[in-house]
């Protein structure tokens, strides 16, 4: 009879101590160390991805269009305070009629009273290929009328999970009164 009762104190206890942790029997826990490979994480590999981001804010159909503006952007000579949102093409060549491979998305904003300088946040949506349904987010400062512009890759989705690397972008070509450019984009990354 004793050993019934601990047989049934023991039962008891883990019942008890399953339901009290939730029906799945799974601890609540807030971090856990896990290895790539249970992710389904394969070799990592480095990419480079070279297209052309066509931003057009004049017309009847522009991809830029600005959202908001502080009292003195259009006082100002670096249009301070301007942000403006994006779903601009990727193309593989400079023309318009040129293959899309995806979409700028995003936003960027004037940021710098001193130069013309944008912060820029905005996901390369890709829509070609094997990167189809893959994203890579750039977060990071744009200076215009520099030359070569490098902005950090801060992270990715589908094919570019763990990205990380830098976005060289290159001024094609710019209509100052229009305010539209052809902006040539050189992509390194590593992602798995």
């Amino acid at each position: 009879m004793a050993k019934l009762l601990i047989l049934l104190t023991i039962s008891f206890s883990a019942i008890a101590a399953v339901a009290a942790s939730g029906s799945t029997g799974e601890s609540h826990r807030f971090s856990r160390n896990l290895s790539p490979k249970s992710m389904g994480l394969k070799k990592e590999k480095f990419s480079h991805l070279h297209f052309y981001l066509h931003d057009i804010v004049s017309g009847t159909k522009p991809t830029a269009v600005k959202v908001a503006e502080a009292a003195l952007s259009n006082k100002s000579a670096t249009l301070f305070g301007e942000v403006t949102v994006i779903d601009d093409p990727l193309t593989v060549g400079p023309e318009p009629n040129s293959k899309l491979v995806g979409r700028a998305q995003g936003i960027y904003a004037s940021a710098s009273q001193e130069e013309i300088a944008l912060f820029m946040v905005m996901n390369f949506a890709f829509m070609e290929g094997k990167y189809n349904g893959s994203n890579l987010s750039v977060l990071g400062r744009n200076t215009i009328f520099s030359e070569v512009r490098e902005m950090p890759i801060v992270g990715g989705s589908g094919l570019f999970r763990f990205a990380r690397g830098y976005a060289q972008a290159k001024t094609y070509t710019l209509n100052p009164k229009k305010r539209d450019a052809v902006i040539e984009y050189n992509v390194y990354v590593f992602h798995y």
